[in-house]
């Protein structure tokens, strides 16, 4: 038994249909396909990656200038005129 209950002869017997189906060339062009396609996946990911530690940064420095400055006083309590 193989891979999930396919024996090695079924494999055998798939991967010569799919050659006479679609020749070397061809599954060739798709393999090189497939791999340019994870290849760019990869490649999107790591930008996106990059993107979100930069706006990271960005509201950190942003956060940092909003800090501002505490002003310190006393509360009093307002005094109601008679009239």
């Amino acid at each position: 038994m193989g891979i999930g209950g396919i024996s090695i002869w079924q494999l055998l017997i798939i991967l010569a249909i799919v050659l006479l189906l679609f020749g070397t060339k061809r599954l060739k062009n798709i393999g090189g396909d497939l791999g340019g396609a994870i290849k760019g996946f990869k490649k999107s990911m790591s930008d996106g990656e990059k993107q979100a530690e930069a706006d990271a940064e960005k509201r950190e420095q942003i956060s940092e200038d909003e800090k501002g400055t505490t002003i310190e006083g006393e509360v009093t309590p307002k005094e109601k005129e008679k009239v």
